[in-house]
């Protein structure tokens, strides 16, 4: 068992990091909501799979590629470590309004990172890779807020896909001028991490479509 995990360890590469820590992010931040809503625990596991495996599912069918949660059972695992995590914490994360947001926030900026890099894997242009971006990131938070029976970030004022769209600006350009790896996830990363929480501060919306007056 030990030297299986030592293996483990060994073989994992930086964009695996990422991905299982934006997956535990975006679990807590979906079970949270659901302990909000007075879900059970079960219920409250769905929610939080939903957000943190959503995006990427959307994204590998879009690929044609194996759907990745279905060839590594840690990320149906990591989601019930993170419902664990909330359940035994559950009197300080409930109660905190900050903790949803941030979880939230790292977890979109991790996941637009490995939307964009696993979409140049696959030897497609840097365009459709913000587009698959912007969908790792954001389309788990669709289907949780569609769960717990709530209007959609991405469909509010708020910023939030387009936080994702900035981030994969800079993975572009990072990418073009020939930077090197580590440094353009961690520049993605943090573009979209910062637009989103500036946006939220400094109360930074997009235009609402109204309909043409009388």
């Amino acid at each position: 068992m030990i030297e299986a995990l030592t293996e483990w360890f060994r073989n994992i590469t930086f964009l695996q990091i990422i991905d299982f820590v934006g997956t535990f992010a975006f679990a807590i931040s979906g079970i949270r909501l659901a302990s909000a809503k007075r879900f059970d625990w079960f219920g409250a596991y769905v929610v939080g799979a939903a957000t943190a495996i959503g995006g990427g599912t959307l994204r590998d069918v879009m690929l044609d590629v194996p759907v990745f949660w279905m060839h590594d059972g840690f990320y149906l695992s990591c989601t019930a470590v993170a419902l664990l995590w909330v359940i035994i914490f559950r009197k300080y994360l409930i109660n905190m309004h900050s903790t949803f947001f941030i979880f939230d926030a790292v977890g979109l900026a991790l996941f637009t990172v490995v939307g964009i890099q696993k979409t140049i894997d696959c030897g497609l242009p840097i365009w459709v890779g913000i587009v698959m971006g912007a969908m790792t990131g954001a389309a788990g938070g669709v289907i949780r807020d569609v769960l717990i029976n709530e209007v959609p970030l991405i469909f509010r004022k708020e910023i939030y896909a387009m936080a994702c769209v900035v981030g994969g600006v800079v993975f572009g350009l990072c990418h073009i001028i020939g930077m090197p790896t580590m440094v353009t996830h961690l520049a993605c990363g943090a573009a979209v991490f910062l637009t989103r929480v500036l946006a939220v501060k400094y109360q930074i919306c997009l235009p609402t479509l109204r309909p043409e007056e009388d």
